[in-house]
């Protein structure tokens, strides 16, 4: 047990050396580490929003849309259900006024079947036995669609859920900014960045759909009737900001080439001719082999790239394009350009969001919370120092050097990965530093069993660890489980608690137990003591 080989020893200590150097740069001032590569400056810790202070925005999803973009799924449902079903039901005129949706098989004798077909189209709602639509046979003719307030309710519910994965997505693309986003009530996002000082950027980014359409350009559209809101039938108009010609509108076929629902992934480029900022974008299989089909089926046709209904180029198809891959080129910088990518990968927002509130949060409280955190963490430590060390003597040395270690690896682990410490992150810090020194009261106390009973020295001390380990690691495992419940369920501040906590404990484990065994396998090889003062 206190046999260590060579690699042993030499691992534990790059292990400490390297998390106390990678803690560094967070504890020391800006004006000591401008020397330092810039990639090692950067490992370092954030704060959160309630300690550096930052922007808070209130969104209001638009909820309404909700039932309209829910008609409109379920009219093209029923339509390729009729037209591609087996037989295939020939149908009229499908209405969806008043929110209502219907239609008549053109043979009567098809109504049940019809009506069949349909209702296989809706869902149940959970355990409620309602269904998301009803669905009736009015005038022995006509198949009449009803959406249920609860069918409504619950697409809201899953287009919130989405919305605020979409919109965590955008803001920390990488994962790594402490950022929350929370629900509130039942059409709001609550978003809060640390560190964000202007909130414009941000909404800006959240304000965009970011809903992706390729349609091809209606060439036959009279630029007299555009000027007048008059589109051909089967196309729309849609606003055109870039339009070479000086026109600030365009008419594109109402059928969709590609969507976004089928990107693979987009990114910011640059144009290989002018060198300007552009979005790659790259379609996953199917949406490749749609696109494909569609620039081979359209060569020398103009294309319209539409965001959130704003064309925003309308190049010519000059060849079929089969690799899946595609350019979106406008007036962008390199900022927008990103910004326009991050969206795309993000997806879509389900629903339009809208800025209900906003404000800047100051780090003024954050400020006296760290003074106060360190006064505590200071206070504490010392009082752990004096009780360690009048209560062990050379072995309360070891925990308080264990003790510090521990403190400068949880910082070191955090910077690695970028992490941001909150409030609750500093009681979860606070917390593990005082609860670190159970797993050394743990083994002191065997070890005074131990000698107690009449075992030599080494015997004691290796019994001591042996005996004590089990019911540490007993005893953190339930703590780690505990954190990454609390990481799994929670958010925003709750993450921070349980981030800092488990990294605290595995930590803790570390020094508590391995790196003072270390210390004393050291002391007892070199000194050979007969007997023990604990």
């Amino acid at each position: 047990m206190l046999d260590f080989p060579a690699w042993k020893k030499w691992l534990v200590i790059a292990l400490t050396v390297t998390g106390i150097f990678m803690a560094l740069p967070s504890l020391l001032p800006p004006s000591m580490t401008e020397w330092m590569p810039e990639r090692y400056r950067d490992t370092k810790i954030s704060l959160g929003l309630d300690l550096a202070g930052g922007s808070e925005l209130l969104l209001e999803a638009q909820t309404q849309d909700v039932a309209k973009i829910r008609m409109d799924r379920m009219e093209e449902a029923v339509r390729t259900d009729m037209r591609r079903g087996e037989p295939r039901i020939e149908v009229g005129d499908i209405s969806t006024a008043d929110g209502v949706l219907s239609f008549m098989p053109r043979n009567p004798a098809d109504v049940d079947r019809a009506r069949e077909r349909v209702y296989n189209l809706t869902a149940g709602i959970g355990v409620t036995g309602q269904r998301d639509w009803n669905v009736e046979i009015r005038d022995s003719t006509r198949i009449v669609m009803v959406p249920t307030d609860a069918g409504l309710q619950d697409e809201i519910n899953k287009a919130m859920e989405t919305a605020r994965d979409v919109v965590r997505r955008r803001i920390d693309p990488e994962g790594t900014r402490e950022v929350s986003v929370t629900r509130q009530g039942s059409n709001r996002i609550q978003v809060q960045v640390p560190g964000l000082k202007d909130p414009e950027g941000l909404k800006a980014l959240l304000g965009k759909t970011a809903k992706l359409e390729l349609k091809l350009v209606d060439e036959t559209a009279d630029p007299e009737q555009l000027a007048q809101g008059i589109a051909p039938a089967g196309s729309q108009i849609l606003p055109y900001p870039d339009n070479p010609s000086g026109v600030p509108v365009i008419a594109v076929k109402r059928r969709v080439m590609v969507s976004g629902d089928e990107l693979n992934d987009a990114s910011q480029g640059f144009d290989q001719q002018t060198n300007a900022p552009v979005v790659n974008i790259r379609f996953n299989s199917q949406g490749g082999k749609k696109f494909g089909k569609a620039t081979t089926e359209n060569v020398n046709k103009p294309f319209a790239i539409i965001l959130d209904n704003v064309v925003i180029s309308a190049p010519n198809i000059n060849e079929p394009i089969l690799g899946g891959q595609a350019q979106i080129a406008g007036n962008f910088t390199v900022e927008t350009a990103n910004d326009l990518a991050v969206s795309l990968r993000s997806g879509k927002l389900p629903v339009a969001l809208k800025v209900a509130d906003e404000r800047s949060v100051g780090p003024d409280l954050g400020k006296e919370s760290i003074d106060s955190g360190i006064k505590a963490g200071i206070a504490a430590s010392l009082a752990l120092i004096v009780y360690m060390l009048f209560t062990y003597m050379r072995f309360g040395v070891y925990t308080m050097i264990a003790l510090v270690v521990n403190a400068l690896l949880i910082l070191g682990l955090m910077g690695i990965f970028n992490g941001t410490l909150t409030l609750p992150g500093i009681a979860g810090f606070v917390l593990t530093i005082g609860a670190a020194v159970d797993a050394n009261v743990l083994i002191n106390e065997r070890i005074r069993e131990e000698i107690a009973r009449g075992r030599q020295t080494i015997a004691a001390v290796e019994f001591g660890y042996k005996e004590a380990s089990s019911a540490i690691f007993d005893a953190n495992i339930t703590n780690v489980i505990s954190a990454i419940i609390m990481f799994w369920f929670g958010s925003g501040p709750i993450r921070g608690f349980a981030v800092v906590l488990t990294l605290g404990i595995i930590t803790s484990v570390f020094t508590g137990v391995t790196l003072t065994r270390l210390m004393v396998s050291n002391y007892l090889e070199k000194s050979r003591p007969r007997e023990l003062i604990i």
